[in-house]
């Protein structure tokens, strides 16, 4: 019996010399998203890691926005529910969230935030949990959650503070500033700034020059240092020592040795 596959509605996915990007596709309402845009990307995203062929993920948006957020209207439908049922159906919801933010940070190969444009909220946490942010000149970027009467919830108060610093982090999700690429550059929020016809072709060059080396070092290695700050040294002095071991083993490392091996011997 055939079964039926759903393509994805909110998202589109393009592969390009083994990079994956992954685009947000809800330009009409500024690729807000929804609880279905949610499960696309982590599908999305678990395909992309599970594939051995793909070494990098660009996340960018379609038209003229990143991402503005959390739906509005979705938050009108979560505050309609029954007054007993608001708080269960939102940790629920949170728990969604965060699979998210984890399919995206989590994933073992580099992955760089494209900001095609404006991200507010949790487009910006999205934005955040990235390994790297390449955005377009011009583009803005807020915590926007206070005016909402919300925290942020996409992992920007984990992930802000490790870019800009702890005080700045408060004061730029306290005051909900917006802030352009100019500004997030000097402050960390942001690595690098293109122009905008140029955005994805740079992120693709860069994607490329990220993944020269063996798929499962970037690997152990991405996996250790975003621990660095939570654990002591002594604790990623081991994780580096299994992470050791496992390389020692690998067909990557035996035949760089050998290589250049047989390059001196030439």
């Amino acid at each position: 019996m055939d079964t039926a596959v759903s393509l994805p509605e909110f998202i589109t996915v393009s592969h390009n010399d083994g990079i994956v990007t992954i685009t947000l596709n809800r330009p009409e309402k500024r690729n807000a998203i929804n609880d279905q845009m949610r499960a696309e990307l982590i599908d999305a995203f678990a395909e992309a890691d599970a594939d051995k062929e793909v070494r990098a993920i660009i996340l960018t948006g379609a038209g003229k926005g990143f991402c503005s957020g959390g739906d509005i209207a979705g938050m009108r439908a979560r505050l309609d529910a029954p007054t007993g049922e608001v708080a269960f159906n939102g940790w629920k919801r949170q728990k969604s969230t965060h699979r998210g933010v984890v399919a995206i940070h989590g994933v073992t190969k580099p992955v760089i935030a494209a900001m095609n444009g404006a991200a507010f909220g949790l487009g910006l946490d999205m934005a955040l949990a990235c390994d790297f942010i390449i955005a377009a000149d011009g583009a803005k970027m807020s915590m926007s959650f206070i005016k909402r009467g919300l925290v942020s919830d996409g992992g920007g108060m984990y992930f802000l503070p490790r870019r800009v610093g702890l005080s700045k982090a408060k004061e730029l999700i306290f005051s909900c500033k917006v802030v352009e690429t100019d500004e997030a550059l000097a402050l960390g929020m942001i690595d690098r700034v293109a122009a905008p016809e140029a955005l994805l072709d740079e992120a693709h060059a860069w994607a490329k020059e990220l993944t020269v080396g063996s798929a499962t070092a970037i690997a152990l290695t991405k996996e250790i240092m975003d621990k660095t700050f939570e654990r002591s040294d002594d604790e990623i002095f081991a994780l580096g020592r299994e992470a050791q071991a496992v390389c020692y083993t690998t067909a990557e490392h035996r035949k760089s040795v050998e290589d250049f091996l047989n390059k001196l011997s030439k």
